[in-house]
C-alpha cells in the first residue's frame, strides 16, 4: 500500500494531507501566526496573583498576560521553584535531578497566594495558545515531548499510553523505560513506542535530557520574559506526531522544509530519508491529490 504525507508550506501556515493509494484520507490546515506554540517554555515573572480566581497572571511577553491556575502549578512546584532560583542566582551548575531533595508537595485544595507572589520568577509552559483577547494558558508542571516518550522533570512516575492495549506490551515498555530512566524524571510512553527496542527509546530519552540541560543553561543569563525552550519546528512536529515506517513517500513544496525533514529523519529513521521528495511549487502540490 502506498501511503504519503503531502506538505504545503506557506509563510504563516503549514498544511498537510495524508493519502493511501493516491486517495485523500486526512487533510489538516494549521495557522502558525503567533510566537506562543504549545509546549514552548518561558522564564517569566508573575504579575498579578488573584485569590478569587486562585490563579496568577504571568508576563510571558504577549500583549495579554498568560493565565496560570493553582492546579496547573503541579505537585512539585516548590521543588521546581527552588531549583530555578538556584540556577538564576548562579548557585547551581549541575542540572541533573538525581540528588534533588523534594520539597513538600502542594495541597490540592491550597491557595496560590501561599506559593506565588507578584514579580516572582517562574518557569512556565504554554498549554493553550492565545486566542482572541485572551493570553496563553500556562502550566508550571513541565513536560518535554519526544518521538517515543515525554520527559517530566521532578517526577518519578512511568505512564504508558492508554491506546496501547496489549498488557504484555505495556509491561515490556514499562520495564524497558524503568531500566533507562534517569532519576528525578518521570516518563510518559507515547503510542508510537509500541514495538520499539530499548536502544530507540534510550536515544529519544537522551535527546530530551540534552534539551533539558540546554534549557537550564540558558536560565542564568536570560532576560524576563524569555523563551528558553521551543517546540521543534511546526513541520518537524507534524513528522513527530504523524510519521511512521508505513509511509512510502513524503512530498514537500519547499526546498528548505524538504531539507529540514530529511535532517529530522536522519536522526529517527535514516532508512526512510530517501522517501522525502521535493515538489516544484509552480504546480500546487495539492492539485494532483484532489481526488
Amino acid at each position: 500500500m502506498d501511503k504519503e504525507i503531502i506538505i504545503r508550506s506557506g509563510s504563516t501556515k503549514v498544511d498537510y494531507a495524508l493519502t493511501k493509494n493516491g486517495r485523500l484520507v486526512e487533510l489538516h490546515q494549521d495557522e502558525d501566526e503567533n510566537k506562543f506554540a504549545v509546549s514552548d517554555i518561558f522564564i517569566a515573572k508573575s504579575r498579578k496573583v488573584l485569590s478569587g480566581l486562585n490563579a496568577s497572571f504571568v508576563n510571558v511577553g504577549y500583549e495579554k498576560d498568560g493565565f496560570l491556575h493553582y492546579h496547573d502549578l503541579g505537585p512539585q512546584y516548590l521543588t521546581q521553584f527552588k531549583f530555578t532560583k538556584q540556577i538564576l542566582s548562579g548557585r547551581r551548575k549541575n542540572y541533573a535531578l538525581k540528588d534533588i531533595k523534594l520539597e513538600k508537595e502542594l495541597e490540592k485544595s491550597g491557595s496560590i497566594t501561599d506559593v506565588v507572589a507578584p514579580n516572582q520568577p517562574i518557569l512556565v509552559q504554554v498549554v493553550k495558545e492565545p486566542i482572541s483577547t485572551k493570553g496563553p494558558r500556562l502550566s508550571a508542571e513541565l513536560s518535554i515531548p519526544g518521538r517515543y516518550v515525554v520527559l517530566v522533570p521532578f517526577s518519578d512516575r512511568i505512564s504508558i499510553s492508554q491506546k496501547i492495549e496489549d498488557r504484555e506490551e505495556k509491561s515490556r515498555l514499562k520495564r524497558l523505560v524503568k531500566s533507562i530512566k534517569p532519576a528525578g524524571f518521570g516518563v510518559i510512553v507515547r503510542t508510537v513506542a509500541k514495538g520499539k527496542l530499548v536502544a530507540e527509546l534510550d536515544q529519544d530519552l537522551q535527546n530530551l535530557i540534552t534539551k533539558w540541560e540546554n534549557m537550564c543553561a540558558k536560565l542564568h543569563k536570560a532576560n524576563f520574559p524569555s523563551k528558553v525552550m521551543t517546540e521543534v519546528s511546526r513541520t518537524n512536529s507534524i513528522m513527530r506526531d504523524v510519521f511512521n515506517d508505513t509511509y512510502t513517500s513524503i512530498v514537500v513544496d519547499d526546498e528548505e522544509v524538504c531539507s529540514e525533514i530529511k535532517d529530522y529523519l536522519k536522526t529517527i529513521a535514516p532508512h526512510k530519508e530517501s522517501i522525502v521528495k521535493y515538489h516544484n511549487p509552480r504546480t500546487p502540490v495539492f492539485f494532483k491529490y484532489r481526488r
